[in-house]
């Protein structure tokens, strides 16, 4: 990529070149002091970023909506430290779970960084999508981006004060939507958004919502590019996942230089680039492409269509800006799509989706917790009889009520001499715990041996219903292993 003119050369140093061009050259520029006024650009990466934005919201919007059985479908209950995903209740002991998909989530974008960049900050990010639909609601209210220069270098006005009080008006309730939005993960959302749009809700329901909403308000409305200039980790970090392979969008230089204005049809020994400056005018962070690749860049693809548009009005051939590798800028043999980079993240992403399948098929549906009285031993009964006493935390984790029965068994022969004297059938309601008092009773006269402990085993298995203690089919049960003490 060339230099820009504000570059000096540097001092004459012994450089590798081998090491140089496996580098992509990186020019950092100056952000711009003053607030971006982006012109509007249509084209078929435009197209492609309107659709995707528009699906990702409406996605994030409706999801809280989906019902499944009586209950909202994905919910991620704080209160009761559930996480509802349509027939699946994850507890937090379960919450490994997550851990692993967020991490899945992770080395995909990894994976598709290498091969495209920051195709993910284009086309996808909820920053950008959101940044999106605040710019659009400017436009439509303020005008284009003349139109938003002039306004505000303009004195205040009747004018001027109505523009800006239903701009700032539309972007609040957005806001306040959004806020509900994300909050309706976490509560039911249909009450939610009633409570909060006739302020009937709880303090803290209240004070949550406004509070995402007034962190919308300020991304989208008034930090925008500032947060993919100075805030995301991501523009950071990602030059460490690119290599000369990479398709990011990239200027084409030796066809473009030395750029230049000029007349349609006009014969010229300039290059393609006429100095039009659309590109810089639809880039959301302001950054000028033709200084060669920046971490600003998020690979939205505006500057492409803005050059494209021009060069099909010169009548030259297209992507002068483009998505493309440095390799292919340098007309080098199209590279393996298989590297050491790719392959890693692959199979990293590969391991992560395995150990969430594997997390996922040895999920439990009841879930046992056998705890001794530590006040007594065991408790003698008249001459011949003995009992231990033990609470059983028994939580049923599925979204309906189930019946269970408890039994015990036991390896050793005078286990055999046991059982349980409290009722061994019972009933827990959806998602609840129960603690349940147990005591199991045996017979001296029935040891088979003089030891004075010996392991026993409790088990609870679902049923079909307390009238008819069959077990479920596919059997659900579960079981633990405990101590019975003699005398």
């Amino acid at each position: 990529m060339p230099k820009s003119s504000s570059q000096t050369p540097a001092a004459t140093v012994p450089v590798d070149n081998a090491a140089v061009s496996q580098r992509i050259p990186v020019v950092q520029i100056a952000t711009p002091s003053t607030k971006i006024q982006v012109r509007e650009q249509k084209g078929v990466f435009q197209r492609l970023r309107q659709h995707s934005n528009t699906l990702l919201i409406a996605i994030f919007f409706l999801i809280p909506f989906i019902n499944y059985q009586g209950r909202q479908a994905i919910l991620f209950d704080v209160t009761e430290q559930q996480f509802f995903f349509f027939n699946i209740t994850l507890w937090p002991q379960d919450f490994t779970v997550l851990a692993w998909f967020f991490m899945a989530a992770a080395f995909a974008l990894f994976f598709v960084t290498v091969y495209w960049g920051r195709v993910w900050c284009g086309f996808l990010c909820p920053q950008t999508a959101w940044t999106f639909i605040y710019m659009w609601v400017e436009a439509k209210i303020e005008g284009n981006h003349h139109h938003r220069e002039a306004l505000d270098k303009a004195p205040w006005s009747l004018s001027k004060v109505r523009k800006r009080v239903t701009k700032h008006g539309v972007w609040i309730v957005f806001a306040l939507l959004t806020g509900c939005g994300f909050i309706g993960y976490f509560m039911p959302a249909r009450e939610l958004y009633v409570d909060i749009f006739s302020m009937s809700s709880g303090f803290w329901t209240g004070t949550w919502v406004w509070f995402f909403a007034i962190c919308t308000y300020v991304n989208a409305g008034w930090m925008r590019e500032m947060m993919c200039l100075h805030c995301c980790p991501y523009s950071r970090f990602q030059a460490v996942m690119f290599d000369a392979n990479t398709k990011t969008v990239s200027y084409d230089a030796q066809r473009g230089e030395s750029r230049g204005p000029r007349k349609r049809s006009q014969k010229t020994e300039l290059g393609d680039c006429v100095d039009c400056n659309l590109c810089v005018d639809v880039c959301p962070t302001g950054i000028d492409i033709r200084n060669g690749l920046q971490y600003e860049c998020i690979n939205c693809g505006a500057c492409v269509d803005a050059c494209n548009q021009t060069m099909e009005k010169f009548g030259y051939a297209p992507n002068l800006i483009s998505f493309t590798s440095e390799n292919a800028l340098k007309g080098q043999p199209k590279a393996s799509l298989l590297s050491l980079k790719s392959l890693g993240y692959a199979s990293a992403l590969l391991i992560m989706v395995a150990l969430i399948i594997g997390d996922l098929s040895n999920l439990k549906d009841i879930e046992l917790n056998v705890i001794r009285d530590r006040q007594t031993l065991y408790r003698q009964v008249g001459v011949d009889k003995v009992e231990n006493s033990y609470q059983l935390k028994i939580r049923n984790k599925t979204q309906q009520m189930a019946f269970y029965q408890i039994s015990i068994s036991s390896k050793d022969p005078q286990g055999q001499a046991l059982q349980i004297i409290t009722d061994s059938l019972i009933v827990i309601k959806s998602a609840e715990q129960l603690n349940y008092p147990l005591t199991v009773s045996g017979r001296l006269s029935n040891r088979a041996s003089d030891s004075t402990q010996q392991t026993l085993q409790f088990k609870v298995t679902q049923i079909q219903s307390l009238e008819n203690p069959t077990p479920t089919e596919p059997a659900n049960q579960i079981s633990q292993a405990s101590r019975f003490f003699w005398p």
